[in-house]
């Protein structure tokens, strides 16, 4: 399996955690949780000027108008939301070990990019020496934007009309933090190794 043998799967919460938990079941892989929270501008909340990852480290997004002193100055909120999230989802448990491992970050879709390129930094700053991002769906603009800073983007569909990550669901209801952490019980409790299919 080369790389793959000790390779960790990571969750960006919630929803990426529901497609990674399949992930892992699949490949028979371990099962792990990676925290960020997009900075949102103060005057409209869908709109990401960056993202902050658990460690305090905070990814300008450069077109957004704002400064990096701004967005650094924004991201106190953001920061404080995913160290709580990370805290509940972890439940007591230590991280996985990443150090010279690979690592497969996984999400149920790309929109601006900004989160997942934010987790996928922090894993390589945990160690992992191979870094991929698999997602359903990708806008052209995130897949562009996360392209040069992953060893591989796998995304099942690339489409020109991207208007949000829901649409390419038949169900995109919200998922609970105690679907997140029964998620990571479960991958806990599996036989290492124990591939399944779907």
């Amino acid at each position: 399996m080369g790389p793959w043998l000790d390779a960790v799967v990571l969750g960006i919460p919630r929803g990426g955690m529901v497609v990674a938990a399949q992930v892992a079941r699949v490949l028979g892989l371990r099962l792990d949780v990676v925290v960020a929270a997009k900075v949102c501008s103060p005057g409209s909340p869908e709109f990401a000027i960056g993202a902050v990852a658990a460690d305090g480290e905070v990814l300008v997004n450069a077109d957004s108008g704002f400064s990096a002193e701004e967005v650094r100055a924004f991201a106190g909120p953001a920061h404080a939301k995913a160290t709580r999230s990370l805290a509940v989802f972890r439940a007591g448990s230590a991280p996985l070990e990443l150090t010279r491992g690979a690592a497969i970050v996984v999400d149920d879709g790309l929109a601006t990019g900004f989160t997942a390129l934010a987790a996928v930094e922090y894993i390589r700053r945990c160690g992992a020496t191979l870094v991929f991002l698999a997602v359903p769906v990708a806008a052209q603009g995130a897949a562009a934007l996360i392209e040069p800073h992953v060893d591989q983007l796998v995304a099942l569909e690339i489409p020109v009309q991207f208007a949000s990550v829901g649409q390419f669901y038949a169900r995109f209801g919200q998922t609970e933090d105690a679907e997140v952490v029964a998620l990571l019980a479960e991958a806990a409790n599996r036989p290492a190794g124990g591939a399944t299919s779907l």
